[in-house]
């Protein structure tokens, strides 16, 4: 069922509205990584000025510039880091437009469903990357002190990470938030195994900005094929 899953998505990848979706979130990130690093670097040497008076040497012209520099070689590095749980949370405010296209090619017998309120979209945004950005952090952590652990802990925390926040995104579309935790703790072990299989990505670069794409679309063909299933065993039991 999961491999299934993962293959349909992969195949659907060259839709214009997954292009579309995914162009749309790479620049808003590099628009926000790039205004967030310029206002860091103008705030660096605004707060140090043009010169400082250091001890023995007097005043010297040229600690705002490298401290600016040093700042923005920070930032960069900052930003690779970021780059992906940033694009997730962009790319979760428009997952709507990804769960739509999966449905009209694969379930184009399903009725139309209205969109999340934008404010809806934001909030699960925003939570989609802080709990990533937290989850890496300590991943970070937790490889720097123990080196043999650590991918297999970023593939395990991600992985529950993925699953949990996308396939509820998936999944509230059509049954509402309430309904869509409860089919996710139903099925906890698979969709876990799910998003493991979307964290493997995550390691390669280029690669790891289609995650949430192809994320969405997964977990869009498991919540059909698993709600296909509940359908099922509820007429047999009828």
């Amino acid at each position: 069922m999961i491999f299934t899953s993962f293959f349909k998505a992969l195949s659907q990848i060259g839709d214009p509205r997954f292009r579309k979706v995914l162009w749309r979130g790479i620049g808003l990130t590099l628009g926000l990584l790039a205004a967030i690093t310029a206002i860091a670097v103008w705030g660096v040497g605004w707060l140090v000025g043009d010169a400082v008076t250091l001890p023995l040497l007097g005043e010297v012209q040229w600690v705002d510039t490298v401290l600016s520099w040093a700042f923005l070689a920070l930032m960069i590095v900052l930003s690779v880091f970021l780059m992906v749980p940033v694009a997730s949370a962009f790319v979760s405010m428009f997952l709507d437009r990804i769960a739509e296209a999966v449905e009209d090619r694969h379930y184009p017998g399903l009725p139309k469903v209205e969109g999340p309120p934008l404010r809806d979209e934001i909030v699960d945004g925003l939570s989609a990357m802080g709990v990533l950005i937290a989850a890496n952090i300590v991943a970070l952590i937790v490889t720097l002190l123990l080196p043999i652990a650590g991918l297999p802990l970023f593939y395990a925390v991600n992985g529950f990470l993925l699953g949990r926040e996308y396939f509820t995104l998936v999944a509230m579309r059509r049954i509402g938030r309430r309904a869509a935790k409860d089919m996710r703790r139903r099925h906890g072990a698979r969709i876990w195994m799910a998003g493991v299989l979307m964290a493997v990505p995550l390691t390669v670069p280029v690669l790891n900005l289609v995650v949430p794409i192809i994320g969405a679309a997964t977990f869009t063909h498991l919540y059909h094929r698993l709600d296909k299933r509940r359908n099922e065993s509820a007429q047999a039991v009828g």
